[in-house]
């Protein structure tokens, strides 16, 4: 029989064989402060895809305009019956205008004449890569079609008026046909390329040469008319200049830089071309029916048609008769 006090000296004798000495340990590391937590890494989610497009009020604009051509080409049509056919050209041209214009914002209004253009965005940013989004804006192309019909047909009216030869008059309408095209194109330009804005320098160009052919050359001819021709004409010539730089200002703010929102960029556009066109043709068919010097004979074909004369008659045999 083991003696108990044998035993618990066995256990001691056991246990300290399996400690270690206390200088053969590590130290353990001690520090004053916590250690710092890592930072997160950024992350960058992209934006979704943007649809910049009409409002309520924008479609609202369209159908109003709408409604203000189409009252503008009943009255012009009305007015041009009270007087006789050879002295209808500004009446005929002036209504065009209008049926044109109505026409097309009837197309707009109704959500025809329109489509998106796909705009690739880069968005730069200081300590995380960049962004790209995409935005699809709504374009009218419908307008520039307008456009391209009405305001030759608004260059003719006041070259008829001022008295401008033919070849100065068909060099402002292919100069204003270039201005029109080029602003489409610069509209669909892809951004951050020179596409853009170097249709829309080429457009700015053309316009120059509009101005000098209708406030130059035009006020030299519209003076040889008389005073009063010529005082119509440099108020309705300056009128004219003045909304129509105010066109690529729009255009720059709004399809160029993408600065305001459709719906604005519809809305100017609407007060321009009611300035335009309605105001405008009221004004020259007034003053026209009070100033004579104005008036632009055209007789022939265009107020009697084909006459019988010089026509040949078959089954007439004079000779044999």
């Amino acid at each position: 029989m083991i003696h108990p006090e044998q035993v618990a000296d066995m256990l001691r004798k056991s246990s300290s064989s399996l400690l270690l000495p206390t200088s053969t340990l590590l130290p353990v590391p001690t520090s004053s402060t916590s250690p710092k937590p890592i930072d997160p890494i950024p992350t960058v989610i992209p934006d979704p895809t943007h649809y910049e497009s009409a409002g309520e009020a924008g479609m609202r604009t369209l159908w109003v305009v709408f409604v203000i051509m189409l009252v503008a080409s009943a009255a012009f049509a009305a007015m041009s019956w009270t007087i006789p056919v050879q002295r209808r050209l500004y009446h005929v041209i002036t209504t065009l205008i209008t049926i044109i214009a109505s026409i097309s914002y009837f197309a707009m209004a109704t959500g025809h004449g329109t489509s998106y253009h796909h705009i690739h965005v880069r968005e730069t940013h200081n300590h995380v890569p960049d962004t790209y989004y995409d935005v699809y804006r709504q374009v009218y192309w419908a307008r520039y079609v307008d456009w391209s019909l009405t305001t030759p047909l608004l260059i003719l009216d006041l070259c008829l008026l001022a008295g401008i030869d033919g070849a100065h008059t068909l060099m402002a309408i292919a100069a204003d046909l270039i201005m029109i095209l080029t602003g489409l194109f610069a509209a669909f330009g892809h951004e951050g390329t020179p596409q853009k804005w170097g249709w829309y320098a080429i457009a700015c160009i053309s316009y120059l040469f509009v101005i000098w052919h209708l406030a130059l050359h035009g006020r030299a001819r519209a003076l040889n008319r008389g005073s009063k021709v010529a005082k119509l004409f440099g108020a309705l010539a300056g009128f004219t200049l003045i909304l129509w730089t105010a066109y690529p200002i729009v255009w720059g703010i709004a399809d160029g830089a993408r600065k305001a929102s459709v719906n604005s960029e519809i809305i100017a556009y609407a007060v321009l071309d009611i300035l335009a066109k309605p105001v405008f043709g009221l004004w020259l068919l007034l003053s026209h029916s009070r100033i004579p010097e104005t008036n632009v004979d055209v007789g022939g074909y265009w107020a009697h048609g084909l006459s019988s004369e010089g026509t040949i008659r078959v089954g007439d045999d004079d000779e044999g008769a």
